[in-house]
């Protein structure tokens, strides 16, 4: 059986709980992608042009530091990358956990939650950008996500 992480970005707390459920039901490990600068409401803004998520968003070469790294990244054969979508795209900041950590040669699930999106174009952005990571599928979920759900897609 593969040694799962399931890696998560989370600014509101709705990823983080959904990503909880998946490492419950999987048996796999937490790791909590953090910011070194926390998002505030503000930052979060997404009609205001100027906040902080919005400016990153608009600059594909923005990569917001992350707080802590994976230790153990070699005991783990599938890596589960989670994260809020943002205009319709993943956070830069898991741009920033893929380019510091190597994935090569693991299988990547990516899940995503969202009040309305799809996760369809953050994967395969997330796929054509880095051609040479193992990327498997992708699903969204909300909040009451079931065993049946994660252990159907991952399992």
């Amino acid at each position: 059986m593969s040694k799962i992480l399931v890696s998560f970005f989370s600014a509101s707390g709705v990823t983080k709980e959904v990503a909880s459920k998946i490492a419950k039901y999987s048996g796999g490990d937490l790791f909590e992608i953090e910011p070194v600068n926390k998002y505030t409401d503000d930052d979060l803004d997404w009609t205001n042009s100027n906040s902080r998520s919005s400016v990153e968003m608009n600059n594909p070469s923005s990569r917001p530091e992350v707080k802590n790294k994976v230790s153990n990244l070699s005991d783990y054969d599938t890596i589960l990358i989670g994260f809020p979508v943002w205009w319709n795209l993943a956070p830069t900041i898991i741009n920033t956990f893929i380019e510091e950590n190597n994935l090569e040669n693991k299988k990547i699930y990516v899940f995503a939650t969202s009040g309305g999106s799809s996760v369809i174009n953050s994967f395969n952005t997330l796929k054509s950008t880095y051609i040479n990571l193992n990327f498997i599928s992708a699903r969204i979920f909300s909040s009451n996500v079931s065993d049946s759900d994660i252990t159907s897609w991952i399992m």
